[in-house]
């Protein structure tokens, strides 16, 4: 992996994201002790980092494979990411979603012109139908987490923060499927040596924290997290590279991200994801570790169900 293969990524992908702001805020710095500075992927096109690697894996297509589409399974984000990210390169995107996916979710993948296909909601059956459309279709299978292409896309939204703030003593991103913090280690690791990249997670689903711990990957029995967005585990692609890389993992309990994300939404007046909100309550809860330091923190995304916050 080199600085270069970083950079052309970045300048394929420019034209189909938008470069978030970094935001602060005095208050949150004084009650956390330490300087924070907020990539907000929130604003991002979709709402969300995925949209950097869905970009960055559909442009990397031969022509002759963007004729053929591309699909994955996802529930979530990356179904909205590739959804509009084929719609903006001009290929068609077949997505398989559980039939019990948030409404929201779907009504989003169609908004963006993909093509829903369902599935029952098991992993298994999710890879079974990806499996058929992509022999039937010959579309491109892209995974939301686990294939380079995705890595490097999310690598950028770190770069852009150290572009922005080049001083950072650490970088924090949520760890779910691994894709973000990977990409992230990726940059860090080339554009500040020097600086520190932690995963922050829930303790409910600490099946990062424990891979790092045993050296191999490692899966959860409970799903039990409002952080809806990081039930996934790591996988062969992106694991090796936060072994390498990442400096620690941090766990943090449900309360913790509930109380992080208020605070977030209250003093910042921005829209976060509970997911996002796992970094922050890392830092809230270690502030000892993270005294008088400069912070950098990827807020992932803002897709957030109105209808169900976790507080009030």
């Amino acid at each position: 992996m080199n600085k270069e293969l970083l950079i052309q990524t970045h300048q394929r992908i420019k034209p189909f994201i938008h470069k978030t702001p970094v935001l602060t805020s005095q208050l949150l710095d004084e009650i956390a002790g330490c300087n924070v500075f907020f990539k907000c992927e929130n604003f991002q096109r979709m709402g969300a980092f995925k949209m950097r690697g869905a970009a960055n894996a559909i442009l990397s297509l031969s022509e002759e494979e963007r004729q053929n589409g591309v699909v994955t399974h996802s529930s979530g984000n990356f179904a909205q990411a590739v959804s509009l990210a084929a719609k903006k390169i001009g290929v068609k995107a077949y997505i398989v979603m559980p039939e019990n996916a948030p409404q929201a979710k779907k009504n989003g993948v169609k908004t963006y012109g993909g093509k829903i296909i369902e599935c029952e909601s098991t992993a298994e059956a999710r890879e079974f139908t990806a499996n058929k459309i992509q022999k039937e279709t010959k579309a491109s299978f892209l995974h939301p987490s686990n294939q380079d292409e995705v890595i490097y896309g999310n690598a950028t939204a770190a770069m852009e923060l150290l572009e922005e703030q080049p001083n950072l003593d650490i970088v924090i991103t949520p760890v779910g499927g691994g894709g973000l913090l990977a990409g992230t280690a990726l940059a860090v690791n080339q554009f500040a040596p020097n600086c520190k990249i932690i995963g922050a997670e829930p303790m409910e689903v600490d099946d990062a924290y424990r891979s790092l711990k045993s050296g191999k990957i490692e899966k959860n029995e409970s799903t039990n997290t409002i952080a809806d967005g990081l039930k996934t585990y790591l996988g062969d692609r992106n694991f090796p590279i936060i072994k390498a890389l990442v400096n620690k993992i941090i766990r943090v309990e449900e309360q913790e991200i509930k109380e992080a994300m208020q605070l977030i939404w209250e003093r910042m007046k921005i829209v976060v994801e509970p997911s996002s909100a796992v970094a922050f309550a890392t830092v809230l809860k270690n502030k000892e570790e993270f005294k008088n330091k400069n912070v950098g923190i990827i807020i992932s995304g803002g897709n957030v169900d109105l209808t169900n916050l976790p507080f009030g």
